[in-house]
């Protein structure tokens, strides 16, 4: 990947966040990927990996459980690649798990450093100090959002982008079987989650969620809220049910399936224009 790449020079950032420290088990906090993309979208992958730096020790956990849905999403990385590829789109990732912090968190969000996850209790993340906290947010959560507002930024001055930001939910959740598909997320802004609903509901074979399994309108959330609206670009956040995305085929097929969806919904221009709801 090359680091001198117009959009990353311009935001004054890399196009990933390694850093020397990397050589000694420090996962760099962000990747851009396809920074010359030309397409109006451009996506974001708040849980794209499960890493845990080595200064934090797996945060007491084994890596059967580092494995699981508490500490990535699942299927999630893998499908927004596709899709930079297939639209020719910019693509931001964050490097770790979001066990060490949550990228889609407010920072005084309990959450943004979860001490327990889906009843797993994360022992390094228990009584943590303040200053370790402020550590985290330092090193991992500002850098990765600084990268993606240098990228939005820089696409801008092209026209007016949207954000796409790309999760994954798993499939049952307190013992309920999760019925959707796919799930579209907003809070104000309407515009693109309406049409892209509408798209996909085109084929009636897929259960599609509007605000489900979780909804845009919890403000605990941070990307699409910070980013996309109050930028006032247009914006969404795409829940995919992870056992349909945790094989190569089944990233393909729904890579596919939402990248055709919008295209589609990028000949419609006045999608594309600054509003703030």
């Amino acid at each position: 990947m090359e680091h001198d790449d117009t959009a990353a020079a311009e935001a004054k950032i890399p196009a990933s966040g390694a850093t020397e420290s990397e050589a000694v088990g420090e996962p760099p906090p962000f990747e851009i990927l396809n920074p010359d993309g030309v397409s109006a979208y451009v996506f974001n992958c708040d849980h794209a990996s499960g890493r845990i730096p080595d200064r934090y020790g797996h945060l007491g956990l084994d890596d059967a459980v580092l494995g699981r849905h508490i500490a990535w999403d699942i299927g999630a990385a893998d499908v927004t690649r596709r899709l930079s590829t297939h639209l020719d789109a910019v693509a931001v990732f964050s490097g770790f798990s979001r066990l060490l912090i949550d990228c889609n968190r407010q920072t005084d969000h309990p959450t943004l450093i979860p001490p327990i996850s889906d009843g797993v209790i994360i022992p390094g993340n228990v009584n943590i100090a303040t200053a370790d906290r402020a550590a985290r947010i330092e090193r991992y959560f500002d850098p990765y959002h600084r990268a993606l507002d240098g990228v939005l930024d820089s696409a801008v001055k092209a026209r007016v982008p949207a954000l796409v930001s790309v999760h994954s939910f798993t499939p049952i959740m307190n013992g309920y079987e999760r019925p959707w598909h796919i799930g579209i997320l907003w809070n104000r802004d309407p515009r693109l989650a309406k049409a892209l609903i509408a798209q996909l509901r085109m084929n009636t074979d897929l259960e599609v969620g509007e605000n489900e399994p979780y909804s845009g309108r919890d403000m605990a959330g941070f990307s699409i809220h910070h980013h996309g609206g109050g930028r006032g670009i247009p914006h969404l956040l795409i829940e995919l049910r992870q056992d349909l995305i945790d094989t190569h085929h089944g990233v393909e097929v729904w890579a596919n399936r939402l990248g055709l969806a919008l295209v589609a919904l990028g000949q419609q221009r006045n999608l594309f224009t600054i509003e703030h709801f």
